[in-house]
């Protein structure tokens, strides 16, 4: 055996530690991307029935707020009834009411004033 030789086998075993080395480091990442890809097909599985389940919610959602929608119509509607009914009956009766009023007033300082202006002699019998 030569020195070439001899540097040849120190070279391959040197070589052959280094792979060797090398490789636990590379196995390892082999775990990780095997673990990494379990996490993404359970990450998906579990997905799929929650986004079917909130589609169902918004649906549900939607059908509720239709209703609402309906319901806040007919509540508008009726208040808008209600305030001309209300208008309607404010200027039937508001008007005579006050007239009535005001002529009782009247009527009570005509008698008043004519109590007043008596003579006390009459008004003592």
């Amino acid at each position: 055996m030569s020195g070439g030789d001899i540097a040849g086998l120190i070279a391959a075993g040197v070589f052959a530690i280094l792979v060797a080395i090398l490789a636990v480091p590379v196995f390892k990442l082999g775990k990780v991307f095997d673990e990494l890809s379990g996490s993404i097909r359970a990450l998906s599985e579990e997905t799929t029935p929650l986004i079917g389940e909130v589609t169902a919610t918004v649906t549900t959602t939607n059908e509720q707020l239709k209703k609402v929608d309906g319901m806040t119509s007919n509540v508008s509607d009726a208040t808008a009834n209600i305030s001309a009914l209300s208008s309607l009956i404010a200027a039937t009766v508001g008007s005579p009411l006050i007239k009535v009023a005001s002529f009782s007033y009247g009527v009570r300082q005509a008698f008043t004033n004519r109590k007043k202006d008596q003579p006390r002699a009459k008004r003592s019998r």
